[in-house]
């Protein structure tokens, strides 16, 4: 009898651990893709990159814990970690780069917790903020729409960049996010007939819209999946639709952007969809991933338009991953068996 009081039924979903990432992975292709053809290969070599220090910091770890390294290797956490940061770095950064993000995000934020399960902040934007902050520089530096540079680099041309043999900055071009956010003199009507990202584009600037509806297709792939379920995705996007539309003055000089700018540009898709769905540094229940998701649209657009980081992804959710034990003590979902939900603490206290 004491034993139904305390253990929940389980039903099994059939997909092992190493099914559910290879399937995350897969959902980042559409997204990738318009990484590539827009800004060229540099993303390939920086997953590359992210991918091989992973598994490598991975393998190296288990085994200091004289654990079998291949079958933790085998659950693809890693790769997807890997990947996601690998994709949100500046696609011609020096080798270093990825290789120091990839680093610390296993060894620092996954790794020195427990492991995959017992990480409390999201491990790849720990590394894309570990690199924002040490090397601001390097990672500024984002390079232009191939059709406003004359062409994407070559793969000669980008190894060359990557290691060092040839200077980035004749392909670097500012972000959408940068030029308005950095605008004080123009609407933004004569900013995006001026700024030929924004005229070649159609919603957010040339490339990064493609990017982002790449990643939103992902991201319905993953909720027919039932990989994810909406509650964070659809609370961040409306969170952040909402405040870029109050706060939406026509668009001024002083404007920070339409709610189209916010939604299909940066980083905005891939952090919905891939990053705060995180089922373990995010929340647990329906409700807690909902609280969760507007927080982050919050601190995106808050950071965004008053902060010093004209795309705050990375900083909204390590933010939110801060705040994901509290909003879970107090949303946990009803215990099979009791007719009303209770507090983490309550079940403590018993």
């Amino acid at each position: 009898m004491s034993l139904m009081r305390i253990t929940s039924p389980h039903a099994h979903s059939g997909q092992s651990t190493s099914m559910v990432m290879l399937q995350v992975a897969a959902a980042t292709i559409p997204g990738v893709l318009a990484l590539v053809i827009y800004f060229g290969p540099g993303v390939l070599f920086n997953i590359a990159l992210c991918t091989a220090t992973a598994l490598a910091c991975e393998a190296a770890v288990m085994k200091l814990r004289s654990r079998p390294a291949g079958f933790y290797l085998k659950d693809y956490s890693a790769l997807v970690t890997a990947l996601l940061l690998g994709i949100a770095l500046p696609p011609y950064c020096p080798w270093w780069i990825p290789v120091i993000g990839s680093a610390s995000a296993i060894v620092l934020a996954k790794q020195l917790y427990g492991g995959m399960g017992y990480n409390p902040f999201n491990p790849a934007m720990v590394g894309y903020v570990v690199l924002l902050i040490s090397f601001p520089v390097e990672m500024t530096r984002w390079a232009g729409p191939a059709e406003l540079i004359q062409g994407a680099p070559g793969l000669d041309e980008t190894f060359a960049l990557i290691f060092g043999n040839m200077n980035v900055d004749g392909f670097t071009r500012a972000t959408p996010l940068e030029i308005v956010r950095h605008n004080k003199s123009t609407i933004l009507t004569q900013l995006y007939e001026m700024e030929p990202v924004f005229n070649h584009g159609t919603l957010a600037g040339l490339g990064w819209e493609m990017a982002n509806v790449g990643f939103l297709l992902g991201g319905v792939f993953l909720l027919f999946r039932r990989l994810i379920t909406w509650h964070a995705p659809v609370a961040m996007l409306a969170t952040l639709a909402v405040l870029s539309l109050a706060f939406y003055d026509g668009g001024s000089s002083l404007s920070e952007g339409s709610p189209l700018l916010h939604l299909f540009s940066g980083a905005t898709m891939l952090g919905a969809f891939f990053i705060v769905t995180d089922p373990v540094s995010g929340c647990t229940s329906n409700k807690g991933r909902f609280i969760f998701g507007t927080g982050v649209g919050l601190l995106v657009f808050v950071i965004r338009a008053w902060g010093a980081y004209p795309d705050a992804v990375a900083f909204a959710v390590l933010l939110m991953n801060f705040a994901a034990p509290f909003i879970d003590n107090y949303t946990l979902p009803r215990t099979y068996g009791h007719k009303a939900a209770r507090k983490a603490t309550d079940l403590e206290e018993q």
